[in-house]
């Protein structure tokens, strides 16, 4: 691990103070679950961005995802 210094403000500290000791986990612990968490939104956000920009360029055709005939079971 890497210590670094961080510049809160006050009111943010307290929440993260009370929230952390509620969660049973050290100021340091609780910050690194937040910052996960908040990288594996970041990465969700690029993700689904890049999902609509490819519809946006190419659109879904009629019937393309058109499966009813697969899904009818024979006689």
């Amino acid at each position: 691990m890497k210590t670094v210094q961080m510049t809160l403000d006050p009111t943010l500290l307290t929440q993260v103070d009370r929230v952390a000791r509620q969660l049973g986990l050290t100021r340091s612990a609780f910050t690194r679950q937040a910052l996960r968490a908040a990288i594996e939104r970041a990465r969700i956000e690029v993700l689904e961005r890049r999902h609509r920009e490819g519809y946006r360029r190419k659109p879904v055709r009629r019937g393309e995802f058109d499966w009813t005939s697969e899904q009818v079971w024979p006689d």
